[in-house]
């Protein structure tokens, strides 16, 4: 009984990973597989399961790595995971240093004010995603609100070039999912037991030496899980690095997109989209199964 109680438990996101992960990467790998062709859409072969089981081994036996090839040897996407790779990896640790004050300070007010100061952070995700992407513009840009006020204080004299910059993406990004961050390791900070901190006190520590020996390696936890919620989507983004970065810098998801939409290749994109989630995904399973093993041993 406790076995079909178990297998109950874990089913529905077995099911649901089934469903929306494994079958759609499934064929984005078909597609990644195929050849193009002007028809549409525009792949070959295109497995009919009227064939049955010889229709199955054509299929199989018309799979090829030649996308995955042509990706790997072209300088162009290199540039672009590598520079997707990187914008994230900033952006990621940017969001980590503005979220994590953030959080600190939303699990250490009193209780009556956690609600509001929640709710202050969910805010930004009632409102459209391209909006606010799009207010940034206007923030950002040479006639916009941040080079007037610079003007006007004096700060400056001409107007910056902000916009349509690395710099503008960082801060499109950190915008955009330092909610991401900031929500795990508040989650992590919330659940600390206090006593441990205050006996840390007792000890001698200063309230630095405490946090830095104390109460920072206990939030580890929620600093991993918050960083993995930001870098993946950061590294795939498409919509920040097209409406505030420089087409001089590309990055994957717009590679993605001209391949998709413009190139009309298919296959090449899917490869490119199979290979990013190869490189983010496996690093983050082998950590997973680390620390599992790791926790395993100490207990």
């Amino acid at each position: 009984m406790l076995v079909v109680r178990k297998w109950l438990l874990i089913l529905p996101p077995f099911l649901w990973l089934l469903v929306f992960f494994g079958v759609p990467f499934a064929f984005v790998a078909k597609i990644a597989m195929s050849d193009s062709t002007l028809a549409m859409p525009p792949y070959l072969p295109v497995f009919d399961p009227s064939a049955g089981w010889n229709g199955l081994k054509a299929f199989v036996g018309q799979l090829h790595f030649d996308n995955f090839r042509i990706v790997l040897a072209d300088n162009i996407y290199i540039e672009a995971y590598l520079n997707s790779i990187g914008i994230a990896f900033v952006a990621t640790f940017l969001s980590l240093v503005f979220g994590y004050p953030i959080a600190y300070a939303i699990a250490s007010s009193p209780q009556k004010w956690k609600p509001a100061l929640i709710m202050a952070i969910n805010l930004p995700f009632w409102t459209s995603f391209l909006i606010r992407i799009y207010a940034w513009i206007v923030l950002l840009s040479k006639e916009g609100v941040i080079n007037h006020l610079l003007i006007s204080l004096g700060v400056i004299s001409e107007p910056l070039p902000i916009l349509n910059t690395t710099f503008a993406v960082y801060i499109g990004m950190v915008y955009a999912y330092i909610p991401l961050m900031i929500f795990p390791i508040y989650a992590t900070l919330e659940k600390l037991d206090t006593s441990i901190y205050e006996a840390a006190r007792d000890l001698g520590c200063s309230r630095i030496g405490a946090f830095f020996r104390v109460t920072l390696p206990l939030s580890l936890p929620g600093i991993f899980g918050g960083c993995f919620l930001v870098f993946i989507p950061m590294t795939g983004e498409y919509v920040i690095p097209s409406l505030l970065g420089n087409t001089g810098v590309p990055m994957i998801g717009r590679v993605l997109w001209d391949e998709f939409f413009i190139n009309n290749d298919w296959p090449l994109a899917s490869a490119i989209s199979v290979l990013l989630l190869v490189l983010l995904v496996v690093p983050i399973i082998l950590y997973q199964f680390y620390r599992q093993r790791r926790e395993e041993q100490q207990t």
